[in-house]
């Protein structure tokens, strides 16, 4: 296919978001996604007077338990300061549990508790199951397609590490 063009579906719409129109239409809908993507965990950390640095603390945790403050500041790409007041606020909740490196006692290794992890587990709940929802109505070509576009939106620094998280597992 020559560059600049782009197959047509059956609906007429291009496959390939080129021009501004779709591009923000393309932007638009990653917003709305996303609202709908965190509404559900949004309303359980309400509940909590938790917020969304919180959810992304406790499923980068449970995602590489023992992993380090450092590693965590990588991931999320937050301050320390800002990292440190959620997590102060989720020690002393008694949601995950910070522990002195054996090889480096300067480094802390962070893991949910049986409580973070039964938080981390009902905020999971309710994403996998839009996410369920959304790919069966998608179909398997649609999400194969949702994860590259994803993974190429991503700086190659977030690609190591969403890698080096998944491989992990």
């Amino acid at each position: 296919m020559a560059e600049g063009h782009t197959q047509n579906t059956s609906s007429g719409q291009s496959l390939l978001y080129l021009t501004d129109e779709q591009l923000r239409q393309g932007i638009e809908a990653m917003f709305f996604a996303y609202r709908g993507f965190t509404a559900d965990p949004d309303r359980i950390l309400e509940g909590l007077s938790y917020g969304r640095a919180h959810h992304r603390a406790i499923h980068f945790i449970h995602c590489a338990p023992g992993t380090t403050v450092n590693n965590l500041l990588a991931i999320l790409g937050v301050t320390k300061q800002s990292l440190n007041r959620v997590l102060r606020t989720l020690i002393e909740d008694g949601l995950v549990t910070s522990h002195v490196g054996r090889s480096d006692k300067r480094e802390r290794h962070l893991t949910l508790t049986e409580a973070g992890e039964a938080l981390e587990q009902q905020l999971s709940d309710a994403q996998r199951a839009r996410m369920r929802d959304a790919y069966r109505k998608a179909g398997p070509d649609a999400v194969a397609g949702f994860k590259t576009v994803l993974e190429a939106m991503m700086d190659d620094d977030m690609k190591r590490a969403y890698h080096a998280l998944r491989d992990g597992r």
